[in-house]
């Protein structure tokens, strides 16, 4: 049997849960169609020369659920893929003490849950995994929607109200009637000073033409 098959069957047999052993990173990551993705997973108590293996299960856990074997990194080899493995856009490789998956031009069918494995004896330990989302649009977030502030009510004094002119009390009234009258007074003397005069001139008139 080819190593590769074997893989897919002891990965389906076993326990998937995640490990301290192996630390896998990122959680998650969303990312839009045609983007580069990049994983990492670092084996913190097995030799550096322990193979690390990249598996992908593309559904939610259930019977008809399976893992697939993407590649590994090889010392002698170089990467070792899986069969059907679009070789183009995948890519691992290692630094001192991690193997990084390096994903290019990812497509929504790319999306899945990405897991590390290494093969002891006998068991196998897996990486917590990362949840891979590609979409063609990302998601907007809306602004969170401000509440208005209600407006304080002042509350005012009424302003005392400027009064223009003279108060129109009992006293004004009587100065005014009494102005009214002296003018009347005035007027009727002016009156008849003028027919005094007139009649005086009148009679002067008619001592001269005697």
């Amino acid at each position: 049997m080819q190593s590769g098959l074997w893989l897919l069957l002891a990965a389906q047999l076993a326990a998937l849960h995640g490990s301290s052993v192996l630390q896998q990173a990122p959680g998650s990551i969303l990312v839009q169609t045609n983007q580069m993705v990049i994983m990492s997973c670092e084996a913190k108590t097995s030799p550096m020369s322990t193979r690390i293996y990249w598996l992908r299960r593309r559904q939610a856990p259930s019977p008809h659920s399976h893992h697939e074997f993407l590649a590994l990194w090889d010392s002698k080899k170089g990467i070792v893929y899986g069969q059907n493995v679009e070789q183009e856009k995948l890519t691992v490789f290692t630094d001192a003490v991690r193997s990084i998956l390096n994903l290019t031009r990812v497509k929504p069918a790319d999306s899945g849950i990405y897991f590390c494995m290494t093969i002891g004896t006998p068991e196998l330990t897996f990486g917590k995994g990362t949840q891979l989302s590609v979409v063609d649009v990302l998601p907007t977030t809306a602004p969170p929607t401000k509440k208005p502030t209600p407006k304080k009510k002042v509350c005012r004094s009424p302003n005392p109200v400027t009064q223009k002119g003279p108060s129109c009390g009992p006293l004004t009234l009587g100065l005014l009637v009494a102005g009214v009258l002296f003018l009347l007074v005035s007027l009727g003397v002016a009156i008849h000073l003028h027919c005094l005069q007139r009649r005086a001139r009148l009679r002067l008139l008619k001592q001269f033409y005697k």
